[in-house]
């Protein structure tokens, strides 16, 4: 079968407790409710949308394999969704979750139960909602065990934890994001970056919100981190400890040892941490990588990882536009900030495009989605006024059961250059090739790795640079 390679995408994005052991509380079968719930960080009290009155949310504890169904009872005071991120959902799109996409919003006072199907993930993936900005405080991860029977690649761990990334705003997502989408303008920055929900001690007003991690010396511990911020790659690291990672995007690799990560917005990892050092108190940070000239929240969250045992504590441990009339929004030139790929700025219907796909309903979306960009200039270099006002559409590109799919994602200079994560539903992909400048059809597809390269849910497209990825199109719905 021959491979099918949908040219050049480019696109412009400017908007952008203690130790847990093995789990043993594997079930299928879980009630998430949606509420509002009180919460204080940073010396500012807000109510915010949670499930279950945590954040982050609870774990979902599944085995290779086996199927979860997830209640959904919506007591919030909006229409939300969720998305089991990274779950491939063979021949199950409507549990998928992407609001207007494959589900409409569960409204206020409705419940929804999900089936969300296991296959062949294996690790750590999360869930979040998947209607706007509420994903900053919906969300929470999925641990998926080896069968029964079975057992990791690599020794067994004395212990697991689960690191969950995340963002902090002082002031309501919602708000934030429709006053943004009303003006056109940029949204907010967050207010503080959070591990396991806390910001830790270089905040302000955050002496006393700080996560602590038991270890006991000498053992080795699993850390499943999840990158849960709104919009930054982020780095991660604990002082004097090597960390090796083992599996990305709930598949494994191989291993890798280092003394920090940068993951990508939506991105897992599993890493083992030895234990090994003097026993004491160690900090753990984390913050953002970024290469714009865009504002960003250019803090560090921190937290602690603590020894057990009888020892004398340190007193401190070591994007283009859409024109708006009479220039009236909050963006370059009083136009709309936008994303587009290929030229196309996505249009949310207000029918999800599943339902009409399957119930050949017209006037929902096209299929001219193009396969290239409308036309080439020097993507990375002085791009002038290229492609500045990109066309509004809902389009889709129809692919065949069974392809084999290569996508070429190309970063721009437009604007305000930066790097951004891409991810797709409903499978895994090789990320067989990456680079800078501009990718190039004839040399370019020399460097790929075609003998082992890593197979994941989410990349990183470099600043000013490429990446190409292949996939099989054997999941029927959408991507």
């Amino acid at each position: 079968m021959g491979l099918r390679r949908i040219g050049l995408i480019f696109w412009i994005y400017f908007l952008d407790g203690l130790l847990l052991s093995m789990a043993s509380n594997i079930g299928q079968n879980y009630t998430f409710v949606l509420r509002e719930k009180k919460f204080t960080r940073l010396c500012t009290t807000k109510h915010m949308l949670t499930v279950n009155g945590m954040f982050p949310g609870p774990t979902i504890h599944v085995r290779k394999g086996q199927t979860a169904f997830i209640t959904v009872h919506n007591e919030g005071n909006y229409g939300v969704t969720i998305h089991w991120h990274g779950v491939k959902q063979p021949r199950n799109p409507w549990s998928d979750g992407p609001e207007n996409i494959t589900q409409c919003p569960i409204q206020p006072g409705k419940s929804f139960t999900y089936e969300v199907i296991f296959s062949t993930e294996e690790g750590t993936l999360w869930w979040h909602a998947h209607s706007d900005w509420s994903r900053a405080t919906v969300h929470g991860p999925i641990i998926i065990l080896p069968p029964i029977g079975k057992t990791y690649p690599f020794p067994k761990p004395h212990a697991e934890q689960t690191i969950i990334l995340g963002s902090w705003f002082n002031g309501d997502v919602k708000e934030l994001i429709d006053e943004a989408l009303a003006t056109g303008g940029d949204p907010n920055i967050s207010d503080a970056f959070t591990i396991n929900g806390w910001p830790g001690a270089l905040y302000n007003c955050s002496n006393e919100t700080i996560y602590n991690l038991v270890v006991r010396h000498g053992k080795t511990y699993l850390l499943r981190v999840v990158n849960a911020v709104m919009n930054e790659e982020m780095f991660f690291a604990i002082a004097e400890h090597k960390l090796t990672v083992v599996a990305q995007d709930a598949s494994y690799i191989k291993p890798i040892t280092t003394d920090y990560i940068m993951i990508a917005p939506g991105q897992t990892m599993d890493i083992l941490l030895a234990a090994k050092r003097s026993p004491s108190h160690y900090y753990m940070f984390s913050r953002p990588f970024f290469d714009s000239n865009a504002a960003f929240d250019n803090t560090t969250t921190s937290a602690i990882l603590r020894y057990g045992g009888n020892y004398i504590a340190p007193s401190n441990p070591l994007p283009n536009t859409i024109v708006c009339l009479n220039s009236s929004c909050d963006g370059p030139d009083g136009n709309r900030l936008a994303a587009s790929l290929n030229n196309v700025s996505f249009e949310i219907p207000s029918i999800d495009i599943l339902q009409a796909y399957y119930r050949s309903l017209s006037g929902v979306y096209t299929t001219d989605f193009p396969i290239r960009p409308p036309y080439f200039f020097n993507f990375t270099g002085a791009v002038g006024n290229n492609t500045l006002h990109p066309s509004i559409g809902t389009k889709v590109k129809m692919i065949n059961y069974g392809e084999a799919v290569e996508i070429i994602f190309q970063g721009t200079n437009v604007l305000t250059p930066e790097n951004h994560p891409m991810h797709l539903h409903g499978f895994s992909f090789y990320n067989i090739g990456n680079g800078f400048g501009n990718f190039d059809e004839k040399t370019s597809p020399a460097t790929y790795n075609l003998v082992d390269p890593p197979e994941v849910n989410t990349i990183g497209v470099p600043k000013n640079g490429w990446v190409a990825i292949r996939f099989f199109a054997d999941n029927p719905g959408k991507l």
